[in-house]
């Protein structure tokens, strides 16, 4: 595992990720997360991504091409993915908050779209799944979303949702976290 936001993250994913299972990627970017979910859903799973950028799009569907995976990626806001899944239908949902790394950087995810993509995703979670969350704010992105992001999932009831909060607390300027969220069976 890499000691990186993103390593944990797929480590998280590889350790619980099963074959057969229905995994979104609710942020597309680059194509990376949605690979790894295509890889440990194998081919009887189902891989959904979402980004609202067309590069984002173009460039995960070229990443899934060269690799030989398939998934329906679709060119949407991830606040609208109950409109792709049924509720309680989903093993797995990721998110990568803040800015398309080498994209337009005045296209950011935003607290209200993605506090509405949070609530849509946990509907969306089957009991037993799970989502986690990557957040890379400072600079450019504030802190607006990562304070926004962080008060709605440690308000969840902690009977339905167990909720960890990875922070790196020696790393100077403003290292992205991960949020790994359960939802109880």
């Amino acid at each position: 595992m890499q000691l990186n936001t993103l390593g944990l993250v797929h480590d998280f994913l590889r350790h619980t990720v099963r074959p057969g299972a229905v995994c979104v990627d609710a942020t597309a970017g680059k194509g990376r997360d949605t690979a790894l979910l295509c890889r440990l859903a194998g081919p009887e799973g189902r891989v959904l991504a979402f980004d609202i950028q067309r590069s984002a799009v173009a460039q995960t569907n070229a990443l899934l091409e060269s690799e030989g995976l398939r998934a329906e990626v679709h060119l949407d806001s991830h606040a609208n993915l109950l409109q792709y899944v049924s509720p309680s239908s989903v093993d797995c949902v990721v998110f990568n908050f803040g800015r398309l790394p080498g994209g337009d950087p005045k296209i950011m995810t935003r607290a209200e779209s993605s506090l509405t993509a949070i609530d849509a995703a946990l509907a969306a979670l089957r009991p037993g799944g799970i989502m986690a969350v990557a957040l890379y704010y400072g600079g450019e992105n504030g802190y607006e979303e990562r304070d926004a992001v962080l008060r709605h999932l440690g308000q969840l009831d902690q009977r339905r949702y167990t909720v960890l909060e990875c922070r790196w607390s020696n790393r100077r300027g403003d290292p992205p976290m991960s949020v790994l969220v359960w939802k109880e069976g």
